[in-house]
Order: structure tokens, then C-alpha cells, then sequence
């Protein structure tokens, strides 16, 4: 017993809870909206909220605690767990209600599972293990680095693209760039897939994109016309909602639109309206405080990582929430097309919370062995030891 009391004692001391607290507030947040806007529907979307949120906790304490070295060390069984997972939608994937992709599992008790949410974390794991390996290598900046890491990249775009599921593929291919871009690639990479892209754009629209997906485009400016009646109905309601709601909103349980449930998806992707009517300006500015103060700590935890790798999984996370939360935003109102991305942590969806903790685990992991033996190098770094670490990982 004492022994056990030891290991508590020691995890309050060595774990981030600074940040296990921003996510305990975004979280309970969460739930208040879950909550107020369930009085609109008959499925009860707060006891399988609930549920993932518990069990990732859980995952994402066990993760907190494992040295996150082990953890990058199964690289490759992460790999085929996410080939495993992404091939299983081709054979038992579902369209589920509300959405217009094949991107989910029904598991036993009728609970849905979407495998491109746990992808994303698998994704950062063997992403940043594959950028150490080239780093160690000395072929991160060369030409044939740069293309493996695109080939890493384009397996699972390319897979959650077929899935019909592109709004998760452009989250995949912002967490490549950013990871690519702070991990060490060279500009100038960058620079030539942005003149490749910006000279394939009339080829994209015109044979990649279908209709639908450029009436997502044009519905954006085009609010007055037919599109407001179709593809743009979900972003008008919405921006009417949220603008409903003025500065201090008409108070939890009080919103007339939650509770008719106009805005299509309201709990999901478009959560942020029932803020908006319901909290007003100020309850919205919150939910973008918390998400800001999650990035940021976990930056901060970047720049205290103890080696190469810790960084890079940091970086990952936070490329994940922050390119999320910018585009689910973007959408609500009205600034981007709607393409299905959900808003980091307060969004209903079992799944993805699950994928989200267990990642913000990944990152305490890094700041809880921060101060631990490099097990490469035997260097020790921190305020209680007498070394300090002296390489540079850069």
C-alpha cells in the first residue's frame, strides 16, 4: 500500500496538470453543451460521451506514465494496426445518419467507431519515428527523405480519401506539412509542392472534386441562391444561431433553435452554436481560450522535450487540435467550406474524444520523462540532478 501511495505521489509530481486540467475544463465543458442540446433529440448522445471520455482517460493516464520511447519503438505495430483499421471500413464500413461518407464500424450495442480518429494518433507515432530515423540517418533534408515521408503521408490520405471522408485527409496533410516543416525539411520543399499545388488547382476542381464538393465551395457565397437551400443550409442556420445568442447568450437549456434542432449536426461538428445561442460571445471566446491554452502548453512542452522525438510527437498534437479547431470554426462561421471536422474535445463523438485524450496522454508522456535518463547518451537533465544534457538534437 505504501508502495502504491509512492507512484501517486510521484505522478502529481511529475505529470503536466496544467494541462490534464485544460482538458478536464474542455471536457466538462463539452458536456454542458452535450447536455443542454440533448432535450432535441431522442438518441442519448451524453451517455456514450460520457463513456469515451472515461475509458480515455483512463488510456491516456497509462500512456502519461509509459516512456513514450517504448511506446515509438512499436512503430511498426501501429503501422499495420492503422492499415488493419482503414482496410476494415472497405469490408464492414457504414454511412452513419448525418453524414455523407463511409467511415465507420458499428461495433457490439450499436456503438459506432470511426478508425481515421485513431489513425491520427497512430499517424504522429510513426510519423515522428520515421522523421528521427532520417534525422539519425543524416537524410531528412535530402530529396529521397522528403519523398519517403510523402509516401508516409499518402498512404492513409489516400485510403480515408476512398472512404469518401476528405475533410480527415486535409487534417492529415496539414499535421505532414507542420510536422515536416518544425521537424527539420527544408524550405524550399515546401515552396515546390506549393507551386505544384497552386498550378494543379484547375486540374483538382475540375477532376478531383465532384459536385457536391464544390457546391461546399460556392455555397459559402452564395447564401441567397440554391445552394442556401442545400449545401449551405447547415452554415446559414448556423451562423444565426450563434448570432443569436449576442454577448451573454439566452442561458443553458434556454436556446429556441437548440431545442427545435435546426442546426443540422448540431452536436457534432457544428457544437459551437449551441454556445453561441446559448452562452453568447462570451461563451464562444471561452471555448477558443481553452483551445488556445491547449496548444500553447503544449508547445511549451515541445520546447522541454528531452530529445528529437519528444518534440515531434508535441508538435503532432498540437498540428492535430490546432488545425481542427481553425477549420471546424472556419466552418460554423462561414469562413470555410463544411467538410465534417469536428471541434477538438467538444464535439459529440465517442471516438474522437477517445483519440484526442490518449494524444494529450502521448504528450504529458513526453513531459513526464523529461527529466529522465537518455537511455542513448546516459545524460541526465533536470534541477535535481548535476548534469545537465549538453547535445543538441536539432
Amino acid at each position: 500500500m505504501k508502495a502504491f501511495f509512492k507512484r501517486i505521489g510521484k505522478f502529481f509530481t511529475k505529470t503536466d496538470i496544467l494541462l490534464w486540467l485544460l482538458t478536464i475544463a474542455a471536457v466538462v465543458y463539452s458536456l454542458m453543451l452535450i447536455h443542454s442540446m440533448q432535450r432535441a433529440f431522442e438518441y442519448n448522445f451524453m451517455a456514450s460521451q460520457v463513456l469515451a471520455i472515461i475509458l480515455g482517460y483512463i488510456m491516456a493516464v497509462i500512456i502519461s506514465v509509459i516512456d513514450y520511447e517504448k511506446i515509438t519503438k512499436l512503430w511498426w505495430l501501429f503501422a499495420g494496426v492503422s492499415i488493419v483499421f482503414l482496410g476494415l471500413v472497405f469490408v464492414m464500413g457504414v454511412t452513419v445518419e448525418g453524414t455523407d461518407d463511409t467511415a465507420w464500424i458499428i461495433l457490439p450495442g450499436g456503438l459506432s467507431f470511426q478508425p481515421s480518429e485513431m489513425v491520427k494518433l497512430f499517424f504522429i507515432l510513426t510519423f515522428a519515428k520515421h522523421m528521427d530515423f532520417l534525422r539519425q540517418k543524416e537524410k531528412l533534408k535530402s530529396l529521397f527523405g522528403v519523398i519517403t515521408l510523402l509516401i508516409h503521408m499518402a498512404i492513409p490520405v489516400l485510403l480515408i480519401h476512398m472512404q469518401g471522408d476528405d475533410g480527415t485527409v486535409l487534417v492529415f496533410i496539414f499535421m505532414f506539412i507542420i510536422m515536416a516543416f518544425v521537424g527539420g525539411v527544408q524550405l524550399r520543399y515546401f515552396i515546390i509542392m506549393a507551386v505544384l499545388l497552386a498550378a494543379g488547382i484547375p486540374i483538382i476542381w475540375n477532376y478531383v472534386l465532384n459536385d457536391e464538393h464544390k457546391a461546399r465551395f460556392t455555397a459559402i457565397f452564395d447564401i441567397d441562391g440554391n445552394a442556401m437551400e442545400n449545401y449551405g443550409w447547415q452554415q446559414y442556420q448556423g451562423k444565426v444561431s450563434v448570432a443569436s445568442g449576442s454577448m451573454n447568450g439566452y442561458g443553458l437549456g434556454n436556446g429556441a433553435r437548440v431545442s427545435s434542432g435546426i442546426v443540422p449536426e448540431q452536436e457534432n461538428d457544428f457544437i459551437l452554436t449551441v454556445a453561441g445561442e446559448e452562452l453568447g460571445f462570451i461563451g464562444c471566446c471561452l471555448i477558443f481560450l481553452i483551445l488556445v491554452l491547449i496548444c500553447v502548453k503544449i508547445m511549451l512542452d515541445a520546447l522541454s522535450a528531452k530529445d528529437y522525438i519528444g518534440k515531434m510527437l508535441c508538435v503532432g498534437v498540437f498540428s492535430m487540435i490546432a488545425v481542427q479547431s481553425i477549420i471546424n470554426i472556419g466552418m460554423v462561421l462561414g469562413l470555410l467550406p463544411v467538410i465534417g471536422i469536428t471541434l477538438p474535445f467538444f464535439s459529440s463523438g465517442g471516438t474522437s474524444v477517445m483519440s484526442m485524450l490518449m494524444c494529450i496522454g502521448l504528450v504529458i508522456s513526453v513531459y513526464y520523462h523529461k527529466d529522465d535518463i537518455h537511455e542513448e547518451k546516459g545524460i541526465l537533465k533536470g534541477k535535481k540532478y548535476k548534469y545537465i544534457r549538453s547535445y543538441n538534437y536539432e
